[in-house]
């Protein structure tokens, strides 16, 4: 029992030890905050005294937060399948750091994605997808390394679990295997900048990837767009 409680007291010890303390003026920067698990870790972190800065796709999305989130968090514009508007936040989050570089990026790209069988599709549904939730987190990743080397700070990917699971065709599974992949190198290469990467994966969190009635307008979309040949080979009992 002795050896028990000390072994409990120990691992306190450690784990406090390795908590992350004087939160003000810690930048922490996040995508994906319309909704979803973007917008609630925006708010949660806020409320805990950092310094968010609030990535939103729409400016609707931007007022929502700012309406329920303290003066100190501030939201700006990002469109992931643009490189402009991708190198615009950067140099927002570049003015708004002020030099002390960037403590946390939390990347994160949740939303509907075009789901059918992989011969309904063509390439610009790839694209539609992966540009934003692969290429897209990618280059805005690259661009905030030396923001993030300046402090020591982490990347953390927010992945899917459901996108792990080869269920579906699209560019959906890619881009969250492609984030994975790019983790596992980033990690190791930036251990010697001091630069965490760390990837969280999530379970089945209601979104607009997995609602039932997104899915079903997918796959009407795309099965009257087939060719009749396609059509007729599947059948309207597969469909």
């Amino acid at each position: 029992v002795l050896a028990s409680i000390l072994s409990l007291i120990i691992y306190w010890l450690i784990r406090d030890s390795h908590r992350v303390r004087d939160l003000s003026g810690k930048h922490v920067f996040i995508t994906g905050c319309d909704t979803g698990l973007g917008n609630s870790l925006a708010k949660w972190l806020d409320k805990r005294g950092f310094c968010v800065i609030a990535a939103c796709a729409t400016e609707k999305g931007s007022k929502e937060l700012q309406s329920c989130t303290s003066l100190s968090l501030k939201t700006v514009n990002l469109n992931l399948a643009d490189s402009n508007s991708i190198a615009r936040a950067v140099v927002f989050v570049t003015e708004e750091t002020a030099g002390k570089g960037l403590f946390g990026l939390v990347s994160h790209a949740e939303g509907a994605a075009p789901v059918a069988p992989t011969d309904w599709l063509s390439i610009e549904d790839f694209h539609s997808v992966m540009d934003v939730s692969l290429l897209g987190l990618i280059e805005i990743t690259l661009k905030l390394l030396p923001l993030l080397k300046k402090a020591e700070g982490r990347v953390i990917n927010l992945i899917n679990t459901k996108g792990l699971m080869a269920f579906v065709g699209g560019g959906y599974r890619l881009s969250t295997c492609g984030m994975e992949a790019f983790s596992d190198t980033l990690r190791i290469e930036m251990q010697h900048f001091g630069v965490k990467v760390s990837i969280v994966e999530h379970g089945f969190f209601k979104a607009g990837v997995g609602n039932s009635d997104v899915i079903k307008k997918y796959l009407l979309r795309f099965w009257n767009r087939l060719s009749p040949e396609i059509r007729d080979s599947y059948g309207e009992k597969y469909f």
